[in-house]
């Protein structure tokens, strides 16, 4: 008979988490200090910038552990001797974190952080090293759609305080701005950027795009964001999704811009990205 009633308790117990976990998780009411709160996910306040750290198990325990709890600022990282990536033209600019995302643990670390350029020129697999380096993920597609509402989808960019949506030079560092700087540029849960300045690589794949794009329906998105998730490639890579536009797109830049036409392996000078917890 208590065998019998243990067996029932468990049965309960498991039950019991079952209903719990189709509820849902709970919405959260706090984040880190570098992240905003959107449903059950934190989400990075900025695009990313990343940062090579020297001897992070050592000398530089401290300041990865800030990293990790979000809270690691521009003057902390100067401190510790840590050294940006992907602001500049340089080809592989996160040697010897190979484009594989190989040789990347403990080495590059994304940070999220007012007033510097984020990084670009980073494959898929790099920035995911980023993110995990700073105990983070790379957002889903979904997670980072619930974040981004809000964002106006820009008409056109006043240079000033609207979503960086008309640069035309692809020169780095001028065309991303500075993070943070475009005020206006913000979605309803406070993450800044979403839209324009550089293209997000998100969690997902898809079986890579081929080009002519699609379109939104007009109900959808009146000012034509970006659609590319038409047909499917037979050969080569999968697509990894990149999401919002970036720093020349225009009109077509916005909360509904996706394009799945990129390879995982594809380092562009147009394309960051943005962690999550």
């Amino acid at each position: 008979m208590r065998e019998l009633s243990r067996a029932m308790m468990v049965v309960a117990t498991v039950l019991l988490a079952s209903a719990a976990g189709a509820q849902g998780a709970k919405p959260l009411t706090k984040c880190p200090p570098d992240a905003v709160v959107s449903g059950t996910v934190c989400m990075d306040k900025f695009e990313a910038s990343v940062w090579r750290v020297l001897n992070p198990a050592t000398t530089n325990k401290g300041l990865v552990k800030k990293i990790q709890q979000g809270k690691a600022t521009v003057a902390d990282l100067a401190k510790g001797g840590a050294t940006q990536l992907g602001t500049t033209a340089v080809v592989a600019p996160y040697a010897p974190c190979a484009d594989s995302g190989q040789n990347c643990t403990d080495d590059i670390y994304a940070v999220s952080v007012v007033g510097v350029t984020p990084s670009a020129q980073m494959t898929w697999f790099q920035a995911q090293a980023a993110c995990e380096n700073a105990r983070k993920r790379l957002p889903s597609n979904a997670e980072w759609q619930a974040a981004v509402a809000g964002t106006p989808d820009p008409g056109g960019d006043n240079g000033m305080s609207e979503c960086n949506t008309t640069s035309t030079s692809y020169t780095l560092p001028e065309d991303p701005v500075f993070t943070g700087s475009r005020s206006s540029c913000k979605s309803a849960r406070g993450a800044f950027d979403m839209v324009g300045n550089l293209w997000e690589w998100v969690a997902d794949w898809v079986p890579r795009s081929k080009t002519p794009c699609g379109t939104w329906s007009p109900g959808v998105s009146p000012t034509s964001d970006d659609q590319c998730l038409v047909g499917a490639a037979t050969t080569g890579e999968p697509g990894a999704l990149v999401r919002g536009g970036d720093f020349s797109r225009g009109a077509s830049a916005g909360p509904l811009a996706v394009f799945g036409i990129f390879e995982p392996s594809s380092a562009r000078g147009s394309i960051g990205f943005r962690c999550a917890r």
